[in-house]
């Protein structure tokens, strides 16, 4: 008996869904589109600007540019592609009932309510729903008796179950471990680890010694991880030890590092990269503007710079710390002034590198948490020859608007990563800033 075709849906887009990703349209499936003008007056307010959101507002609007050459907007157009369904600009924005008097206002949210309502309407047969990053808009939504969901690709199922790149194994063998700091190696087998992942690291113990490890997925052997510093700056902890061992890796092109606040994740990161600066051109340590209380970076007074030199002083005081550990007589001292005067070492907002060539360079993107999917997918597919990319944050410490846990694109590329042989993470765990920030971490 032949399977009865599915009655295609249809899905009201917000205007967050597509400033989070330009291309979501054609991740429906056979469903069709709908997009409120309204949405559509919003994108045009964010055009302008080096953010990731202006920049998918530019490209959704030249899509709808193009595909406009295929018929009148107010029409039901196929997306073309096979397996694809329809897209229409939804012009009236009126319904019953009115979402503007429901809740007491004309604005954008409530239009967009309004198109979902109508739809339902007009298409009683059809499942209508509503597809927004904007959890207050889909509180209001099923309010309305209207299907509401978040957009969900890109977004990882279970956080709590995020890899964190390390394990405990314990009671190992004393002989076992005791190999390991003679011969600097062993089999996964003798020290009881089944199907390790590369780059996979091991805290391996019993009762009376430990040992740090990684499974190298070259040699398929698990072997030891010394304690070594990076310019000064010694690892206090195993996680530490991990971290730093994973930057120093020339056949790691990738690091992910995550934790709170105080674990020390930029501060190795930059170590690491300076102890490495000569099989580089360029250290670049970036981190996203993510102005606080969401206003726009032009209400701060003064010069580009001056506005700017709030959000990149956290990324400095890291660069002081390491300097700190010498005397301004030494010439470890001198060498990191020497590199920022002759453009060694940069520091700068990450919008100001969009574009370029990542050739040569050790690229440390901090606060990576504040990204998108989109965007660490950008940074990445641009790194040429020689070119090791980390990425560092609290997937927990999120200030950009429709972003959250389970869609920011740090923790979205700590699961598709996990197991690459080019890639390592490690979730750093222990803060070392100080005894105070660690109480306000566990209390606060």
């Amino acid at each position: 008996m032949p399977r009865k075709k599915k009655t295609p849906k249809i899905f009201v887009l917000d205007t967050s869904v597509l400033l989070y990703d330009y291309a979501s349209v054609s991740n429906f499936e056979e469903n069709d589109i709908a997009i409120p003008i309204s949405v559509l007056e919003e994108l045009d307010h964010f055009k302008k600007g080096n953010d990731i959101i202006n920049f998918n507002a530019r490209e959704f609007i030249r899509f709808m540019d193009n595909i406009s050459l295929n018929g009148t907007l107010h029409d039901w157009i196929p997306l073309g592609k096979k397996g694809s369904g329809s897209i229409q600009v939804i012009m009236n924005e009126s319904s019953t009932p009115d979402a503007r008097k429901v809740f007491g206002a004309d604005k954008a949210d409530h239009r967009i309510l309004n198109v979902a309502i109508q739809m339902q309407s007009e298409f009683p047969e059809r499942k209508v729903i509503l597809i927004s990053k904007d959890i207050n808009l889909r509180i209001k939504a099923r309010s309305l008796d209207i299907n509401a969901e978040d957009y969900t690709t890109g977004k990882i199922k279970h956080v709590d179950e995020l890899y964190a790149g390390k394990s405990m194994i314990e009671e190992v063998s004393s002989e076992a471990i005791d190999k390991l700091y003679s011969e600097g190696s062993g089999s996964p087998e003798e020290f009881g680890i089944s199907e390790p992942k590369p780059n996979q690291y091991f805290i391996l113990k019993n009762a009376s010694s430990s040992a740090l490890a990684y499974f190298n997925p070259e040699t398929k052997m698990v072997e030891r991880v010394h304690k070594n510093s990076a310019y000064g700056i010694k690892p206090r902890n195993a996680e530490q030890a991990f971290a730093l061992h994973a930057i120093l890796n020339t056949n790691i092109k990738l690091v992910t590092l995550q934790g709170v606040a105080g674990t020390g994740k930029t501060l190795l990161a930059l170590a690491g990269a300076i102890e490495r600066r000569s099989t580089v051109h360029q250290i670049y340590l970036a981190r996203p503007i993510v102005p606080l209380s969401n206003k726009d970076i032009g209400f701060l007074p003064g010069d580009i710079k001056s506005k700017l030199n709030p959000y990149m002083e956290p990324l400095f005081d890291n660069l002081k710390l390491i300097k700190s550990q010498f005397k301004e007589t030494e010439k470890e001292f001198k060498r990191i002034n020497e590199m920022q005067e002759n453009e060694k070492l940069i520091i700068t907002p990450l919008a100001y590198i969009r574009g370029r060539s990542l050739s040569n360079i050790f690229f440390i993107v901090d606060e990576a948490q504040n990204l998108t999917p989109h965007e660490v997918k950008t940074i990445i597919t641009r790194a040429g020859e020689n070119t090791k990319i980390i990425f560092t944050g609290d997937i927990f410490q999120i200030d950009t608007p429709y972003l959250d846990t389970q869609s920011n694109g740090l923790s979205y590329l700590i699961d598709r990563i996990k197991g690459h042989p080019l890639a390592a993470h490690v979730k750093l765990e222990k803060g070392e800033r100080s005894e105070l920030a660690n109480l306000a971490n566990d209390l606060l």
